[in-house]
């Protein structure tokens, strides 16, 4: 209908009077009234528009100009088509929106796991830093110690230095390295006695069975063979009982020397690196106590007094160890010799007097246990 009356406006003529004025027509009125009915109109569906939208299903748009031809027409439901695809694109769905928060959450988790990370690989660092910075104090205190050390023994194989001197602990020292020196030789000669006794009753066992199996093959010579044979086993059963004697006796002779000795002479080697590094920095302390006392001189002088002081009481400390252990190992060094000499002399005279009670009795008097014949071979499950 706007239309139809917009086409009959454009075309209607307008007569002019004599004076020029345009003359009122029976009509005018009726556009004026179509105009503001339709300005009303237009009123109310820009409100309904503003409030809940346009209802595109009413309406159509003309693509022509007034008064045109009805192919211009393009149909509401397309352009309504298109209006709902443009809300989706620009209003975010409920999914997209949750999915958007997850991946803001993810990042921020991601940040936090990031700077975890970091203050980890941080503390990780520190701690090795402060590891390499204690290793290179520790070599730096080891190399300047060496240093000293080095110079002081120096000083005292040229005679240039002075060095702490104990003559009666001194004494004691050089006394317990020779009697250690004379106990190996002894050790070494009595394990020499145990092998070649041992061979020789491996000779006298071999003797005796040979002399039996002749017993046994010459008829006319069996009386002697088997006399022979019998004194040969009688022989080596004694053989065996020494053996376990002679054994014991080097077994405590090398607990003696090589842990009870050894271990003395160990504390020994102690006290004497000691005693070099407590001169070392006595010389240090005594050179900067000549030099001049500014006051970098004494703050030196200070900590060469606290080193000097921490060396002394460790040198202290490790003498009177190494006096109590000299005491303690002559003691322990007469009660094991005096036994074990007195199984030797037993055990040794039993035998070549041939006397097979007294050597039997000694074997019990010291708690010598024999190992059977065969002992010392491997069972066939240890074999296999």
């Amino acid at each position: 209908m706007t239309d139809s009356i917009m086409s009959k406006a454009a075309t209607m003529e307008i007569p002019i009077n004599s004076n020029g004025d345009t003359g009122t027509l029976p009509e005018d009125d009726s556009l004026e009234q179509a105009a503001k009915l339709q300005w009303s109109l237009d009123e109310k569906d820009l409100q309904q528009v503003m409030v809940s939208g346009p209802n595109l299903n009413e309406t159509s748009i003309v693509s022509g100009g007034y008064g045109g031809a009805a192919e211009g027409i393009i149909p509401t439901s397309s352009i309504k088509d298109l209006r709902m695809k443009a809300r989706r694109s620009s209003v975010p769905s409920s999914s997209s929106f949750l999915c958007h928060k997850a991946s803001e959450s993810n990042e921020y988790k991601g940040s936090n796991m990031h700077h975890s990370s970091s203050s980890s690989s941080m503390m990780a660092e520190e701690a090795t830093r402060g590891v390499a910075v204690e290793k290179l104090e520790t070599v730096k205190k080891w190399g300047l110690n060496t240093y000293k050390c080095t110079k002081q023994m120096i000083s005292e194989r040229f005679g240039r230095g002075s060095r702490t001197v104990d003559l009666e602990l001194e004494a004691q020292i050089e006394v317990l390295r020779d009697t250690k020196r004379k106990y190996e030789n002894v050790l070494r000669l009595a394990r020499a006695l145990t092998n070649h006794f041992y061979n020789m009753v491996q000779t006298q066992h071999a003797l005796g069975d040979t002399f039996a199996d002749l017993s046994q093959k010459s008829p006319e010579l069996r009386d002697e063979f088997g006399y022979n044979a019998e004194t040969q086993k009688l022989l080596c059963k004694n053989g065996e009982t020494l053996l376990g004697a002679i054994n014991f006796f080097v077994s405590s002779i090398n607990t003696l020397v090589n842990k009870t000795m050894e271990d003395t002479l160990m504390t020994i080697k102690m006290y004497e690196n000691a005693r070099l590094e407590f001169d070392a920095y006595r010389s240090d302390l005594e050179e900067l106590s000549l030099g001049p006392r500014d006051a970098v001189a004494m703050a030196r002088i200070d900590a060469a007094q606290q080193q000097y002081q921490v060396q002394k009481d460790k040198y202290e400390r490790l003498r009177s160890d190494v006096i109590i252990k000299l005491k303690f190992l002559e003691e322990n060094k007469v009660k094991v010799m005096h036994k074990q000499l007195l199984l030797f002399h037993n055990a040794i005279s039993a035998y070549f007097a041939g006397n097979q009670e007294q050597l039997e009795q000694t074997l019990k008097q010291f708690n010598i246990k024999l190992r059977p014949p065969g002992a010392d071979k491997p069972s066939w499950l240890e074999e296999q």
